[in-house]
């Protein structure tokens, strides 16, 4: 008795944590919303202001390292070079995500733009290479942020002594809150990040205008800092060259803007907003990307010529005072130690909610894309598990990294740029496809200013395209290997008959259990469906004078995973025939096999030629064409959907 008490107990508990973990799995994925986002059109959303909060805490927090990174890659050319950056942004990033505002409303960002472009295969293992880089640009938008955030404690003076030197377990604890947080349920996202934008933004504010000041009382500052540019490189023409040159280098500044995508379904719209034309949500969202990018670029070039004319160069070196952290330098140095730990608090506030940020746009996008094509496991649909599987990640990463900010720049960069030159080269196509030339040739002007800036930036640093490939072997490796796992799965959503599908199941039903010739038509006459049937009445022995149905699969795209199913009927040929396209024949076959049983009431019995060839050969058609051996997939597939032999479709070969 005790030992069954037990057992009961332990697995009530274990049913428990199940349930706790998979909560959230019934969401459809092909609305699949993210953590943040409304389950319904019911619900009314945001302002767009507080959601660009949201959005903000990923892109405003790059002033918390981006001016301080920026200074030793351009050197004193730091502001020429954010100017590059800031047109590249206005005229450039801006522009193409409006146009992915409007293409793609409900948080699918530009990968599902670009996977409409390509057909059956060659369009999934593209999407997968899109993910594998959106991966690693929030993955290490993550780790970076936790990481600068562990530098900005490090770094204040007031810190406790056992903090020095202490940023590795500082930025694990960050994430390990992240995740905790995220496991327990975010729903207070927008709130949090309104008020922790706000405050950032206007503590940049007074940072900024002190050192305005500071520069402004003591002019000689600028003269040093043009005369040593003019020391440096000959001539204006020159330097605007090496702007030109060096800017990639500064592409963490153009961060949010995939970001600002993703929470698109928070924004409220207009009371007619519908799924499929949600014009007030998309305006507003426009709205959101434009204000952004304006206030983001404003800080940008202040912010560079402030760290840039004020902090000595040396001191942004690795392991310097001012090495990611170079306008919490300033705040330190000419506004107190007191506000320099305001600022501090501040600072490592948002970057840590910039992780956040960042996750949600990762459970924003997985589940839209991987469930649906068979290649991660149901479980991914929901939140928790995919959270331990990123924090897990996230702690890889850090690792590997030692927490350098430096060191995971360059992966951080190389994601953003990939997501950039894609939403941009899907813009192009889609305006292309509009008819728009003029249009066309801005975005494909565009898409090419995007390649050059993502070429030079994985030539200067190699290593984020090395972990940009890592994260894409991993999903295309876990991917192909899920979907060959879950291959015999039913892989159907809802089965319905047509008006005279149901008619002939019906009257078959009538005159006993159900009985259906699966058929691969080729020539469509009626010699040959009089051979078949003949051919099956013969070796499987079909009752004389009973009725059969000719059941046909046509194979739609063999990529696909599920779909749901809608049979038709019609009588052609002297027989009766129920028509239904799907993604593979024999998962097809069964999904209507077992909706005949559901309908009549009674057993079906299908009926099954085989098929001539090697073995091998079959299983590979049927992985990759929904094809090969049917008949004993079909057995398969049903025996693993219905555990009861006795309400299982029964399957005839001859």
């Amino acid at each position: 008795m005790t030992g069954t008490r037990v057992e009961g107990d332990e697995s009530a508990v274990g049913a428990r944590c199940r349930a706790w973990l998979l909560d959230g799995l019934s969401e459809q994925s092909a609305r699949h919303p993210g953590p943040h986002a409304a389950p319904d059109e019911t619900r009314e959303g945001h302002r767009w202001w507080r959601v660009m909060c949201l959005t903000g805490v990923d892109y405003f927090s790059t002033l918390g390292y981006q001016p301080g990174i920026a200074a030793p890659a351009a050197g004193l050319l730091s502001p020429l070079a954010t100017l590059v950056l800031i047109a590249l942004t206005l005229f450039g990033a801006l522009p193409v995500y409006r146009r992915v505002a409007h293409e793609s409303p409900h948080g699918e960002g530009s990968i599902a733009m670009l996977e409409r472009l390509l057909p059956w295969w060659s369009g999934k293992i593209f999407v997968l290479v899109l993910l594998g880089f959106a991966a690693t640009d929030f993955m290490i938008t993550i780790t970076l942020s936790a990481a600068d955030a562990a530098a900005h404690v490090v770094e204040n003076p007031y810190a406790p002594h056992w903090t020095d030197g202490g940023n590795e377990w500082i930025t694990l604890l960050l994430i390990s809150a992240l995740g905790a947080v995220f496991l327990k349920g975010f729903r207070e996202a927008i709130g949090i990040a309104t008020v922790l934008v706000g405050t950032y933004l206007a503590l940049n504010v007074i940072v900024l205008a002190v050192a305005a000041h500071e520069i402004v009382g003591h002019p000689v500052r600028i003269t040093d800092w043009t005369d040593a540019m003019t020391a440096e490189h000959s001539s204006p023409f020159v330097m605007v060259g090496v702007a030109l040159l060096v800017f990639p280098k500064l592409a963490l500044g153009m961060s949010g803007f995939e970001t600002g995508v993703a929470v698109m379904p928070q924004v409220k719209g207009d009371p007619g907003d519908t799924w499929e034309h949600p014009r007030g949500r998309i305006r507003d969202t426009r709205k959101l990307l434009t204000t952004a990018a304006v206030i983001m670029s404003c800080f940008l070039l202040l912010s560079s010529l402030a760290t840039t004319i004020l902090i000595p160069q040396d001191d942004f070196e690795s392991g310097g005072p001012a090495n990611g952290r170079a306008l919490a330098y300033l705040a330190h140095a000419h506004l107190g130690e007191v506000f320099g730990t305001v600022y501090d608090v501040s600072t490592i506030a948002i970057l840590w909610f910039a992780g956040a940020s960042a996750l949600a746009g990762l459970l924003n996008l997985v589940p839209r894309y991987l469930p649906r094509y068979g290649m991660a496991p149901e479980w991914t649909r929901a939140v928790r598990p995919l959270v331990l599987v990123f924090m897990a990640a996230a702690v890889l990463i850090t690792l590997w990294f030692n927490a350098s900010v430096d060191d995971q720049s360059g992966a951080y960069a190389t994601g953003v740029l990939v997501l950039m030159f894609s939403a941009a080269f899907a813009s192009t196509v889609a305006v292309h496809r509009r008819g728009h030339r003029r249009a066309m040739l801005g975005f494909g002007a565009i898409t090419a200013v995007f390649a050059y800036t993502l070429v030079a930036n994985v030539i200067e640093r190699p290593d984020g395209i090395r972990i940009a490939l890592i994260f894409i072997v991993a999903i295309l490796a876990t991917s192909f290997g899920s979907r060959v796992r879950r291959a015999f799965e039913l892989r159907a959503g809802e089965v319905t008959f047509d008006e005279s599908a149901a008619a002939f199941v019906d009257d078959a039903a009538r005159h006993g259990p159900p009985r259906l010739i699966a058929n691969e038509p080729r020539e469509h006459s009626t010699r040959e469906y009089r051979a078949k049937e003949h051919s099956q009445r013969e070796h499987t022995h079909i009752p004389k004078h009973g009725p059969v149905l000719f059941l046909e699969v046509f194979v739609r795209d063999s990529s696909d995973f599920t779909a749901d199913l809608v049979v038709h009927g019609d009588e052609r040929h002297g027989v009766r025939r129920l028509r239904v396209e799907g993604a593979t024949v024999p998962n097809t076959l069964a999904a209507v096999l077992l909706a005949v049983r559901d309908r009549t009431g009674q057993v079906p019995h299908a009926y099954f030629s085989w098929t001539e060839g090697n073995p091998v050969s079959h299983l590979v058609r049927f992985l990759v064409f929904g094809q090969g051996e049917v008949a004993p997939v079909t057995r398969e597939v049903l025996r693993r959907a219905e555990p009861d032999p006795e309400r299982r479709p029964r399957v005839h070969v001859g």
